[in-house]
């Protein structure tokens, strides 16, 4: 049967490894966001120019840059949304750690009364065991 401190320690992993795959997520959203930034810019500078690439007309490159602001809008605030669930997140880590380092000093600490316990009761067995000097009352 396993332990209390062992049962915390896998869930810590657990904890740990959900927060790593929120990270992840949030580097892949930020991602999104930089390209989505990027396209915007050519764009911006397309439109500028007056002169748009071949096979496009202002109109067009007009109406990509609206969607391109939409969908960066809507990947900037899913980024947030990741961002919150990242630090709450680590908040749940940090918290489960320290009750899994309490759980794990618990452990020691029994771990250790039994092992003190066992010392005592051999200590008591061997005492007993010892033939004690005989008392020499003068009288």
């Amino acid at each position: 049967m396993r332990s209390r401190a062992d049962k915390l320690a896998r869930l810590v992993s657990l904890v740990k490894l959900q927060l790593r795959l929120s990270e992840w997520q949030l580097a892949h959203l930020r991602q999104q966001e930089k390209s989505l930034q990027d396209e915007q810019e050519w764009l911006v500078g397309a439109l500028n120019e007056g002169k748009p690439p071949a096979g496009s007309s202002s109109e067009s490159i007009a109406r990509r840059l609206n969607r391109t602001s939409v969908g960066a809008r809507a990947v900037q605030a899913h980024a947030l949304q990741q961002l919150d669930r990242v630090r709450a997140e680590s908040r749940r880590v940090k918290q489960f750690e320290e009750v899994a380092k309490a759980a794990l000093a618990d452990k020691l600490r029994e771990a250790e009364k039994r092992s003190l316990e066992e010392i005592a009761g051999t200590s008591l067995t061997v005492r007993e065991w010892t033939p004690r000097p005989a008392s020499r009352n003068k009288t």
